[in-house]
């Protein structure tokens, strides 16, 4: 099974540019993350409400830097094994404006992301996207732009947008909940179909520090297995016996071995505190 189309050594075809007044909002986020959803060059176009709560609210507009916030990761898989970590946001300010330096996972799973200048969206948002795209590449040996193609375009027209009440720290807060499957519907879904019901699900309130909430990508196959042939056993049971991995690593393809359970992964990040050290 082909991997989705990238040539090797190219560039990835039709970077992804935001719009200006995004870009501007967002200010301060390095090119390759600013660009990572945004639609092309469309200024005109109507942005969606899910594209407004998640790029254009000026996240940090109620907190003061300097100030640390804080969030837990957890990843739940049967695919890799699971962890749970940080992912710590550094707020900074000088000269009115407030920069960011963003501490994603730590060890072996740390994601490095550019120190962000005079920055308003809150970059945890596009951390977390930006791992996730980088996952699905690894996990079905796809394109890094078609899965940011797919996710721009659910977020643009397809996104569901909820009222969600939710608990931080002991206190009943109102909240949003923004939610998407990109590749339900992708006429291409038969590349990676144990894939496409994936659910993203992006909580954001302003009356929590930095404005983000919760962000969350889940998929669960409910059981399922792959095509009836030779059982390929679980990725534990193989791990356990020191036999390598039944996956898109191993066979250069995605999906199950036959017989193996479908994938069934979920990675939450979640706000739990903030702090403000001395100035």
């Amino acid at each position: 099974m082909p991997p989705l189309a990238q040539v090797p050594g190219q560039p990835l075809a039709a970077p992804l540019r935001p719009r200006a007044s995004v870009l501007r909002r967002v200010c301060g986020l390095a090119l390759a993350l600013a660009a990572l959803l945004l639609p092309e060059a469309a200024d005109a176009q109507a942005v969606s409400r899910a594209e407004t709560l998640l790029f254009e609210t000026d996240h940090l507009a109620r907190i003061a830097p300097p100030a640390v916030l804080v969030y837990t990761f957890s990843k739940i898989s049967n695919v890799d094994p699971g962890f749970t970590d940080k992912v710590q946001l550094d707020l900074a300010g000088a000269k009115g404006k407030t920069s960011a330096t963003l501490h994603f996972l730590s060890g072996e799973h740390r994601h490095d992301i550019p120190a962000l200048d005079d920055v308003h969206g809150n970059p945890v948002l596009l951390g977390f996207l930006e791992r996730d795209i980088a996952e699905m590449k690894r996990l079905t040996g796809g394109s890094t732009a078609y899965f940011r193609k797919r996710i721009r375009m659910a977020l643009a027209q397809e996104a569901q947008v909820s009222a969600q009440p939710i608990t931080y720290q002991g206190k009943a807060i109102r909240a949003q909940a923004v939610q998407i499957q990109p590749y339900l519907n992708d006429p291409m879904h038969a590349r990676f179909e144990p894939y496409i019901h994936k659910t993203y699900t992006f909580i954001v309130s302003e009356q929590v520090p930095g404005g983000v909430y919760q962000l969350r990508s889940s998929l669960a196959n409910r059981g399922e297995k792959g095509a009836a042939g030779a059982p390929g056993g679980t990725a534990a049971a193989r791990a356990a016996a020191g036999q390598p991995a039944a996956g898109a690593q191993a066979r250069g393809n995605p999906g199950p071995a036959p017989g193996e359970p479908l994938p069934a992964i979920d990675e939450t990040l979640t706000l739990v505190s903030v702090s403000h050290p001395a100035r």
